[in-house]
């Protein structure tokens, strides 16, 4: 028996030498029903009316008279999170990156039979943008009284709050937003060229007008403060609709601005205020591809991973006694989706273009990225501290108390008149499982210290928000091509 020990011994501290490389270890969860299920929380967050094959049961029709205040059609579109205001730059992001996430999964998310549902998803925030930009020079960038929805807890179908619309046009400037919703167009179109052409150009077309607009009009957009205010300014969504105008045209003017008017920068973080890191790493693929004139862009890239990796000397990120990235408490869930997604992309660059990654003394393989990226992913779905899940339906203890007006409230009659005053009492303030299950919403999730409270009120845990989620369907697809 003493030699059987030792022979076993051997074999588990030789199987430990691979355990950075993603390739040769199987996965820990059913990362095909974790996808599956984040690409559902999306279709809970659609505003309008929905199409018959809705797979959200206790969802409805919602918002059907947006837009009637500026006499214009804005139904449809995505509520962000967990309160029923439609705010233009994060939902702009959400189908960038989704679409982002088609483009490069591609076959990824065709082997788990989800291409169709992450092709849908995009289209109803594509649908939403070319109704928001049907003015000629105007982008509707919000619908929905911020102030007033935050005090009144209750579900998008029943809601009496006004709906009111903002816009940026000649006299307001919001180069973010549209510069944003051109990135969201021109990556769609991509998404859709072969399977509806005339649909994929109109999505271009305006992805051109809106960057034209983005661009000639320049001013920071601070209407959707305090909730979603660029502190970052535009140059990160100029980049980075520029980078995603050329990708989708292959035009040279749009290199030719990339290359002499797009100011740059150095980051460790990747978001929906911040773009840099995200358009830096298309860049770098290019460069692989033999694009000329982008190795800052390739510098800047590599310095957001070295930032970001535990083990590079330039390491600037903070991470939980658990290992998990936290940046800063509310929706912190979105840096680990967002570097997960950034790092199987940038790890399957390098694996392709056999190339490794320098960070000071240190060099970096593709494997190595990509257990980062594999480790970000598995603590959300339950290897943490506190052994429980953090998205919704998924795994062991998940979250029951999101911080979701439509999750929280039962389905009522759609004529109920409900006192704004008495919902938080009623439903917000309840100290029990949510009657609606919010099914594959990733929260906000825990302290810097790994702690989690599964409350409803303790929104900066509990609250979802769509980005998190399309950031996570990449990184998910990719883990879940190792089963």
């Amino acid at each position: 028996m003493g030699t059987e020990r030792v022979y076993w011994a051997i074999i588990v501290a030789w199987l430990s030498l691979f355990e950075g490389n993603m390739m040769l270890v199987k996965g820990d969860f059913n990362y095909k029903e974790a996808l599956t299920k984040s690409i559902i929380f999306l279709e809970a967050q659609r505003s309008g009316k929905l199409p018959s094959n809705n797979r959200v049961p206790w969802r409805g029709d919602s918002a059907l008279d947006d837009g009637k205040l500026a006499n214009v059609d804005l139904v449809g579109g995505y509520y962000d999170a967990g309160d029923n205001v439609k705010y233009g730059l994060p939902m702009a992001f959400t189908v960038t990156t989704l679409a982002w996430a088609a483009i490069f999964y591609k076959s990824e998310l065709e082997a788990a039979n989800e291409m169709g549902n992450v092709r849908d998803a995009i289209q109803w925030g594509t649908d939403y943008f070319l109704k928001a930009s049907s003015r000629h020079k105007r982008l509707y960038v919000e619908v929905g009284d911020p102030e007033e929805d935050h005090h009144c807890w209750i579900r998008p179908e029943n809601m009496k709050t006004k709906r009111t619309v903002k816009k940026i046009d000649s006299n307001t400037a919001g180069t973010e937003i549209a510069a944003e919703t051109a990135a969201a167009m021109a990556a769609s179109s991509i998404v859709f060229r072969h399977k509806d052409r005339k649909y994929a150009r109109r999505l271009l077309n305006k992805a051109k007008l809106l960057f034209q607009m983005a661009k000639s009009h320049k001013g920071t957009y601070d209407g959707e403060c305090p909730f979603y205010c660029s502190y970052s300014g535009y140059n990160d969504e100029l980049m980075w609709a520029a980078t995603w105008l050329y990708i989708a045209t292959r035009q040279s003017m749009y290199m030719k601005y990339i290359q002499e008017d797009v100011i740059s920068a150095s980051v460790a973080e990747f978001s929906w205020d911040l773009k840099y890191a995200g358009a830096q790493i298309l860049l770098t693929q290019l460069h692989f591809e033999g694009v000329k004139n982008l190795e800052t862009f390739k510098s800047h890239g590599e310095s957001f991973i070295c930032s970001v990796l535990p083990d590079s000397p330039y390491n600037q990120i903070n991470l939980s006694p658990g290992g998990f990235i936290h940046l800063r408490d509310g929706a912190n869930t979105q840096y680990a989706t967002g570097t997960a997604y950034l790092f199987s992309v940038y790890g399957d660059l390098l694996a392709k273009y056999k190339q490794k990654i320098t960070c000071g003394n240190k060099q970096f393989g593709s494997s190595h990225l990509l257990s980062f990226a594999k480790k970000q992913m598995d603590y959300i779905l339950g290897k943490n501290p506190e052994g429980r899940s953090y998205m919704v339906g998924f795994g062991k203890n998940p979250p029951t108390q999101a911080h979701h007006r439509g999750a929280s409230v039962p389905k009522l009659p759609k004529d109920e008149e409900v006192s704004c005053s008495l919902s938080f009492t009623k439903w917000f303030q309840k100290d029990e499982p949510n009657p609606n299950e919010l099914t594959g919403a990733i929260v906000g999730g825990p302290d810097r210290y790994d702690k989690f409270n599964d409350k409803r009120w303790d929104s900066p845990k509990t609250e979802p928000c769509t980005y998190v989620n399309s950031l996570a369907t990449g990184a998910l697809a990719r883990l879940a091509s190792m089963r």
